[in-house]
């Protein structure tokens, strides 16, 4: 009988150390493009959302800015609708009675201001008085955008649209009150109105050009509309 010889086991083969060496540089290859491509990802979210609540902040201040205007009426003891070139003030209905509203440029930020609502023609008339000093950060007072470069307003008189400073058809135009005035307390007679004034405007338009720090460029245009006053077709 002839003996049976007993095969002698194959050793395993294993991963050389060059092998180990090309797997893990692929891996780390792999994982650096999966790491960029979700960075991307996530800077381009976030990108969007700051262009979205940019348009929102935007649409906001814009409707704020016609709401205004579109409650503005003329109590015939202070000027309805005044510009100046740097700050606009109007007197607006609201809640409670008569508020002075202010919109200004001031450093490159455009800020709204409103003062509380009263019902005595002496605090209204006061109101207007110091809303002459306005500085822009007064409380109260709101930046609704910033990095505002220039700012314009036309008025819609006459069937056309027309510097709002200029003299013609201008809306209740008056001589501006002296230096100091309202921490002097002016009398009631530096606010009289002036005879034979034109009617407030039909509409206001607001031109703004925005530079950096605003996330925008270029200009942008919002007309509003003035509520019609009594006795005004």
């Amino acid at each position: 009988m002839t003996p049976v010889r007993a095969t002698p086991p194959h050793p395993s083969r294993g991963f050389t150390l060059i092998e180990v060496l090309v797997a893990l540089v692929i891996l780390s290859v792999m994982a650096a493009m999966a790491w960029k491509g979700l960075d991307g990802i996530t800077r381009a979210r976030e990108i969007a959302d700051g262009a979205l609540k940019r348009t929102l902040r935007m649409q906001s201040v814009m409707q704020q800015w016609s709401a205004d205007l579109n409650a503005v009426v003329d109590t015939g003891v202070v000027q309805a609708l005044q510009f100046d070139g740097a700050a606009l003030r109007l007197t607006r209905q609201t809640t409670g009675g008569m508020q002075v509203v202010v919109w200004a440029l001031r450093s490159g930020r455009w800020v709204r201001w409103a003062g509380p609502a009263v019902t005595n023609v002496g605090l209204l008339q006061d109101q207007w008085l110091r809303s002459f000093n306005f500085q822009g950060r007064e409380p109260g007072s709101l930046a609704a955008l910033k990095g505002v470069e220039q700012w314009q307003v036309y008025f819609y008189r006459g069937g056309a649209w027309s510097n709002a400073q200029s003299s013609a058809g201008a809306a209740n135009v008056g001589a501006a009150p002296p230096a100091g005035a309202a921490s002097a307390g002016a009398p009631g007679a530096v606010l009289a109105r002036v005879m034979n004034i034109e009617p407030l405007p039909k509409g206001v338009r607001c031109v703004l050009t925005l530079g950096e720090g605003s996330g925008y460029a270029g200009a942008i245009v919002k007309d509003a509309l003035l509520a019609a006053q009594p006795g005004q077709n």
